[in-house]
């Protein structure tokens, strides 16, 4: 099976459903166009499909060659509440709301490698799950899959990003941790109201909240393990009724980042002992609700080796960067959750092109764009992993090398 050679002819329709998913992206829990047409291009495909939750979509490819191995293939569908700033021609047609974390490249990936693992199911057992993911920007779109019991005797799970940090052509990819958890919490403290001038008569919010943002920038620095990396931010503080009346409540929103459940934890326990801490010192009350949005996301060591084996094969092992520094931030991403129940990986496919400044802008940027010849490689990885692990040989060298043209 030349599986390149299938990829490259399916490269038109790989940027098509890439650039028609650019063209119309939705909010997260939102994705309902887009959930009605990955349905379409599977129903096309023959590939039996139902919904999870109002906008996520479970694709199952079976094996004609009986029971086996099972792995998940995950691509999150969701886009961001930013207003496209491109010449593109398939620039966003939605006010507001843009792809600007290359969700629509993971989606067309998937989709370009289940049409071809399903026009090879004879050749392998097992199952394929294709997992379109809702709500990944919002933090929680992994529960409604994670309800459905998914990861249920699953073997291995497979994850990608792209990565506007390295070029195409290349592939970033660590052992261990590779993202970090998110927590997201608010703090409503409540004070008294009274005249401006009558500071006596009231208890002031505003200035409790204040000195509890003041001391979070420096708990983590007192309480997390030196050698350890975690944060603590503030991104929203709001208060008050009027510039003459005390603030009578005042409300924090933020979050934390940890690399271990540990230190997620002992956050999450020490935030809102600091809060009540300050506020009772100074009259008013504090109380903290956190919400956990994603684990740590750490990458499992076999699921790695297996993957770099076939990652050399498609790029070459000189194209694969595997320094941690260069890859793990304290961004979060919920395939994690998946990685809870089963062993798997997370992989960061390279997107800039050095000629065309367009793909060197960050995630999350208005100008966002990729090298399309990275949906090539991306569905590839997908292809080959999951026909290595159903047909139980990651040990082995599966086919001729790649030899694209990047």
């Amino acid at each position: 099976m030349n599986i390149q050679a299938n990829i490259e002819k399916e490269k038109d329709y790989l940027v098509s459903v890439r650039r028609h998913l650019h063209k119309n992206p939705e909010l997260s829990l939102k994705e309902y166009e887009t959930a009605t047409y990955i349905e379409e291009q599977l129903d096309s495909f023959g590939i039996t499909h139902r919904r999870v939750g109002e906008t996520g979509v479970l694709g199952i490819i079976t094996g004609k060659q009986g029971s086996g191995n099972k792995i998940l293939l995950r691509a999150d569908i969701d886009a961001l509440p930013i207003q496209e700033n491109t010449s593109a021609t398939y620039r966003s047609k939605k006010p507001n709301v843009m792809h600007a974390c290359g969700h629509d490249v993971h989606t067309a990936a998937l989709l370009g490698a289940a049409k071809i693992l399903q026009a090879q199911s004879e050749l392998f057992a097992g199952e394929v799950l294709l997992v379109f993911q809702a709500a990944e920007e919002f933090g929680r779109g992994s529960q409604y899959f994670l309800a459905e019991k998914i990861t249920k005797d699953v073997d291995r799970s497979f994850g990608i990003h792209v990565a506007p940090d390295f070029p195409v052509g290349t592939i970033a990819m660590t052992k261990g941790a590779d993202a970090a958890s998110c927590d997201y919490f608010k703090i409503a403290v409540k004070g008294k109201g009274a005249h401006i001038s009558k500071v006596h008569q009231g208890i002031d919010a505003l200035h409790i909240a204040s000195l509890i943002v003041t001391e979070l920038q420096t708990l983590v620095k007192r309480i997390v393990d030196p050698c350890e990396v975690a944060l603590i931010g503030v991104g929203k503080i709001s208060s008050g009724t009027s510039y003459n009346i005390i603030a009578e409540d005042a409300f924090l929103e933020g979050t934390t980042r940890a690399f271990t459940n540990e230190t997620q934890g002992l956050l999450q326990s020490a935030i809102p002992e600091l809060a009540d801490q300050i506020a009772q010192k100074h009259g008013g009350k504090a109380t903290t609700k956190f919400e956990s949005f994603a684990a740590a996301l750490i990458n499992d060591d076999i699921a790695f080796d297996e993957v770099y084996k076939i990652a050399s094969l498609i790029i070459g092992e000189e194209n694969i960067v595997t320094e941690q520094e260069l890859i793990v931030g304290l961004g979060s991403d919920d395939f994690s959750e998946y990685l809870q129940d089963t062993k798997g990986v997370y992989v960061h496919i390279g997107t800039a092109n050095e000629h065309n400044p367009d793909t060197k802008y960050s995630l999350h940027n208005n100008k966002f764009d990729v090298d399309e010849q990275a949906l090539l490689i991306a569905a590839s990885l997908h292809i080959e992993y999951a026909l290595s692990i159903l047909k139980g040989e990651t040990d082995i060298h599966l086919w001729d090398s790649y030899a694209y043209s990047i």
